[in-house]
């Protein structure tokens, strides 16, 4: 039985880790963090929980292929509720709230309603978010691998997608700022300018739009930490070792027996002064920071170059709120334009919103709630300096204020009531999570292909590669995609059978 070392317990890893048990190989994941889940996780300060990764899950619904993934993984059973709530978004905005609701009927009656003006444009969302909703996250299994149980790709499905294929390459030109601003109101601008990054282009935007239109994206009860640890604990109940609070230094690599030129084999992991030996190695860790920390020297394929050279990096600043009031009453998601701007670390930030978890169980005291804040730059370098200035504390306090004192112009119950307060900057997910920059995401703009780069190189034997900069823009889809993908190529070098359910 074959050994494989898997380097990060996040959703790729853990997902990898599964399916390599179920194949009849060995498994053991090295973790640097003290717990499972990657970017996939949440935390608890002062007696609040606060959700630090999903706001919604992809493939969360049964009719998706992709739910199937999911519970095979163990990441949902049928203990588990998702909760698909509506509206999913909502801004207040000159007075009046304008919100995004799941049902597309509803919503072009909504928005008509608000903004007779924008008659043109609304039919023309409607329309797309209608071609969209069909559209889902294929699961597909490579030729010439071997298969204990056959899926076929549904041609239906591939078929009631088309409509929706024809029209990204017209609404890849813009972006969601760009497309929001054909729109004459300022709420529905707002709405459009927050469902996604604003640089995001239009084909991003209306793939969200039509699975909240599907009755997919909801948020599984517990969040991104428990549905982590249900997947470790799937892959312990398997036979699986992880690895906790072991950070792999090098691959270690050598000249492939029998093989002339420079083809390499992939030969363990060295973690601090032990060395692991294997019989592959699965990266799921960033590849982008994996390919120049992990290798000695640095990893140098072509498909390494275009991830170096096109990779924009997704950065946020995440700032979580615990406040001493009731705050359910609030929407889930509530977004609105600032009375009084401000400069963070060189960006101007006009609107602002929050994530409202007072209606979940658990995420705060009696009569309290739990709130995050994302700003979206990239203020890396900015972090960085003021670490080595040792002003890094003082900045982030100084930033959780300016966001309190915004809030409260909008939100009068939170002012004097923030008890707890916590920032995580993109020095907390490099340290963390070993992400390049923070990074958490890949930007696709507008006129950018969807990159993809191959889970295996050419030059080493027994290496693979999995998460969430393989597949732009990544996010929970591409992690539990890739971590799958990453065993099929391992099984089909290996004439091995894969074999993915119980």
């Amino acid at each position: 039985m074959k050994q494989v070392v898997i380097i990060g317990a996040g959703v790729a890893g853990l997902t990898a880790g599964i399916y390599a048990l179920r194949s009849g190989f060995k498994a053991m994941i090295l973790e640097a963090h003290s717990g499972p889940g990657g970017f996939c996780t949440s935390w608890r300060r002062g007696g609040y929980l606060f959700e630090g990764g999903m706001h919604w899950l992809t493939g969360s619904s049964p009719k998706t292929p992709l739910h199937r993934i999911w519970k095979e993984t163990g990441a949902l059973n049928e203990t588990v509720p998702v909760y698909v709530k509506d509206p999913f978004l909502s801004v207040e905005s000159g007075g009046e709230t304008a919100c995004f609701y799941r049902d597309s009927e509803k919503l072009k009656e909504h928005f008509l309603s608000i903004s007779p003006e924008d008659k043109k444009e609304i039919l023309s969302l409607y329309r797309d978010i209608k071609r969209f909703s069909v559209t889902t996250v294929p699961v597909m299994d490579p030729r010439g691998l071997k298969l204990a149980h056959k899926r076929p790709f549904p041609l239906a499905l591939l078929l009631g997608m088309l409509p929706a294929l024809l029209r990204m390459p017209r609404l890849n030109r813009m972006t969601a700022a760009e497309y929001a601003a054909r729109f004459r109101h300022q709420g529905i601008r707002l709405l459009l300018e927050n469902v996604v990054e604003q640089s995001y282009n239009v084909g991003s935007l209306l793939f969200t739009l039509g699975c909240f239109a599907s009755g997919d994206g909801g948020y599984p009860e517990g969040g991104s930490l428990n549905m982590a640890r249900r997947m470790a604990g799937r892959f312990e109940s398997l036979g699986g070792t992880i690895r906790y609070n072991c950070k792999a230094e090098k691959i270690r690599l050598a000249d492939a027996a029998g093989r002339r030129g420079s083809l390499k084999t992939a030969e363990g992991v060295y973690a601090g002064r032990e060395f692991i030996p294997a019989d592959a190695v699965i990266v799921s860790a960033d590849t982008l920071a994996a390919i120049d920390r992990l290798f000695d020297p640095a990893l140098h394929e072509p498909w390494m170059e275009t991830m170096r050279r096109c990779t924009r990096p997704l950065i946020n600043t995440f700032i979580s709120l615990g406040v001493k009031a009731d705050l359910s009453h609030l929407p889930e998601n509530l977004y609105f334009n600032l009375k009084r701007p401000f400069t963070y670390a060189g960006f101007t930030v006009a609107s602002l919103g929050f994530n409202n978890y007072a209606s979940y169980k658990g995420y705060a005291p009696s009569g309290c709630s739990a709130l995050t804040v994302s700003i979206t730059a990239d203020t890396y370098d900015y972090w960085q300096a003021a670490s080595k200035a040792g002003e890094y504390r003082q900045r982030k306090e100084e930033l959780a204020e300016i966001i309190i004192d915004r809030l409260a112009e909008e939100v009068p119950q939170i002012r004097d009531r923030v008890e707890v307060r916590d920032v995580a900057t993109p020095l907390t997910y490099e340290r963390y999570c070993g992400a390049y920059r923070g990074s958490w995401m890949t930007f696709m703009g507008k006129n950018e292909p969807m990159r993809s780069y191959p889970c295996k190189p050419r030059s080493i034997s027994n290496l693979y590669f999995a998460g969430q900069r393989m597949l732009a823009p990544g996010g929970l889809p591409v992690a539990v995609l890739t971590g799958r993908q990453a065993v099929q190529r391992l099984c089909r070098d290996t004439g091995t059978v894969f074999e993915g359910a119980d």
